[in-house]
């Protein structure tokens, strides 16, 4: 493949991650309203809020576990007609003990509290709560991917529009010297064969352009759907490529910044504890529970009065319960090994999330240097070939250059301006990656 081609077509690929280009923009969108509008826009960071929505409502229900329960019961009863039975002492009326009542009603105000578990009620309560802070780190660390991607996907599109630009002007300067050696052939002062290199160059790169036009389309259509835009929509992006390099820190303060600020990071230790604490809760589970009870009873016959009347009648009861189960055939011990088992995977992950978040801080601020490097060379190129450009054309308007020379030399300078887009690009996805690795 001619390298020119293979330069463009790697520069295409890489910008190749975003959306459609408009007419008539209606606004300037800056990389940070891009960056706010498809944070608003997310159904995956919905999902998620909803999510930790429901884990705060199941640590609410853990706490809730602990409180009383008051409860209020009523119901009715048709029992079949039976004989009355009563006592007669001698000179007194009988008295009916146990009287034939078919309709049975009851009410009962009850109340239920376990006032001691042994510590299971309060470590179910942290596991869920532990839960439910990370939850809401997956949803901190989620916005940072998405952060990321949007970030990527504007550059994308800021750089297929430079490869637009920087190609429609080399074809223009191909149609001036497309016309320059015409006229050259007029005079004698050019062959047949250099018109037809200059237009067959000139047709290459039209084809170049064609194809950063298409690239250019494809990437905003990805930036308008990760920023929840209509596919038709007008954008306009606020930004340029060219920036100062910013110093970069020692790769070990950015290790142990990424460490202290990474949400996935963080929910891996919060995920840790939980699953301590759901160890604990397991372990509680061998211990007996401690509860109290008691209700207010109105019932009709109340069957705690004697004798039994049709008449409402108001009674009360209160216990304490001590529940232990010493035996229930291994049933707690698989628990028990089940959350160590989980408690040690959890350890397990988040030290093999320490070893690669290492990694990959330093690879990421490697990225970087080798790009900040790469735009440097870059902006020599462009200025060597553009002088050498200017050379060759004087050269070739005092006719001591050849049409051959004036291609040559174009086609040099459009492949070190393609070059310069391309590291300026690589430059902006680096710093992104390194910001998306240190947490921010």
């Amino acid at each position: 493949m001619n390298p020119l081609t293979l330069t463009v077509a790697t520069l295409l690929s890489a910008a190749l991650s975003a959306g459609a280009g408009a007419a008539e923009p209606a606004s300037r969108l800056t990389l940070d309203e891009a960056i706010a509008k498809g944070l608003s826009a997310s159904h995956r960071l919905a999902e998620l809020n909803a999510r930790q929505q429901g884990a705060s409502a199941a640590a609410e229900g853990s706490h809730a576990a602990r409180m009383p329960i008051v409860s209020a019961q009523a119901g009715y009863t048709r029992t079949s007609h039976v004989t009355p039975f009563g006592l007669q002492l001698p000179g007194a009326p009988i008295v009916v003990v146990y009287p034939d009542i078919p309709d049975n009603y009851r009410t009962r105000l009850d109340l239920q509290w376990p006032i001691y578990t042994f510590g299971r009620a309060d470590a179910l309560e942290r596991a869920a709560r532990a839960e439910a802070d990370a939850t809401g780190l997956d949803l901190a660390a989620a916005r940072n991917d998405l952060k990321l991607e949007i970030t990527r996907a504007f550059w994308a599109v800021v750089t297929s529009t430079e490869a637009v630009r920087v190609v429609d002007e080399s074809v223009k300067r191909m149609d001036a010297m497309l016309e320059d050696v015409r006229n050259s052939l007029k005079v004698g002062l050019s062959a047949p064969n250099d018109v037809l290199s200059v237009e067959a160059q000139r047709a290459r790169q039209q084809m170049l352009l064609i194809q950063a036009r298409n690239s250019q389309e494809q990437t905003l259509a990805d930036l308008r759907r990760l920023i929840g835009d209509p596919p038709e929509s007008p954008i306009a992006l606020d930004a340029v490529l060219e920036s100062p390099p910013a110093p970069v820190p020692a790769a070990d303060s950015l290790v142990d910044a990424a460490r202290g600020a990474r949400p996935d990071r963080k929910a891996l230790e919060t995920r840790l504890l939980g699953a301590t604490d759901r160890r604990e809760a397991s372990v509680a589970n061998r211990r007996p529970t401690l509860s109290v009870g008691g209700g207010v009873n109105l019932s009709n016959p109340n069957p705690l009065t004697f004798p039994r009347a049709a008449q409402w009648n108001g009674t009360f009861d209160a216990s304490v319960n001590l529940s232990w189960t010493f035996w229930d055939f291994g049933r707690t011990a698989a628990d028990i090994a089940g959350a160590r088992a989980a408690e040690r995977a959890a350890r397990e992950r988040l030290l093999e999330f320490d070893t690669t978040l290492d990694v990959e801080v330093r690879q990421r601020r490697l990225d970087l240097d080798s790009a900040h490097a790469a735009v440097a060379s870059a902006e020599d190129s462009v200025r060597a070939a553009t002088e050498a450009r200017r050379v060759v054309g004087d050269r070739f308007a005092a006719g001591v250059a050849t049409p051959t020379d004036v291609l040559n030399a174009q086609v040099a300078l459009l492949q070190a301006g393609l070059d310069r887009t391309q590291a300026l690009a690589s430059m902006r996805l680096a710093e992104a990656r390194l910001a998306r690795a240190l947490g921010r």
